[in-house]
């Protein structure tokens, strides 16, 4: 089963896309801040992360970096999942080294294909 990080300061947008996730048979672990995703990904190997960008702690943005930088996890997709849908944030968002971006409100659907799309399933 495929293993999916998702970091979301929004319980009801957590509670969402973990359902679909789920319902499409991956193995979600949800966390609230970007701290701890981070902590979330030193104990544990994910096939993807999902990231909102504005959280307490670390942001999104921040995250992204982060994995991407590091050699053992740069190529594990992310997927930004935020409000923040003007073009200068999906710039930043793909510089920071997001494989997809997705503005609120998408629908679930689109959550999920670009997640097994990202990893070939």
């Amino acid at each position: 089963m495929l293993k999916v990080l998702l970091a979301d300061d929004s319980s009801t947008e957590r509670e969402m896309m973990s359902s679909a996730l789920k319902s499409a048979g991956f193995d979600v672990t949800e966390v609230e801040d970007g701290d701890a995703a981070l902590d979330a990904i030193k104990k544990d190997r994910f096939d993807c992360i999902i990231l909102d960008i504005i959280m307490p702690g670390k942001n999104g943005y921040q995250v992204c970096r982060q994995v991407k930088k590091d050699e053992s996890m740069k190529d594990i997709p992310v997927v930004i999942v935020t409000s923040k849908g003007q073009d200068s944030d999906k710039f930043w968002g793909k510089k920071q080294g997001a494989d997809e971006y997705l503005v609120k409100p998408f629908e679930m659907d689109e959550m999920v294909k670009t997640v097994k799309d990202l990893l070939n399933c």
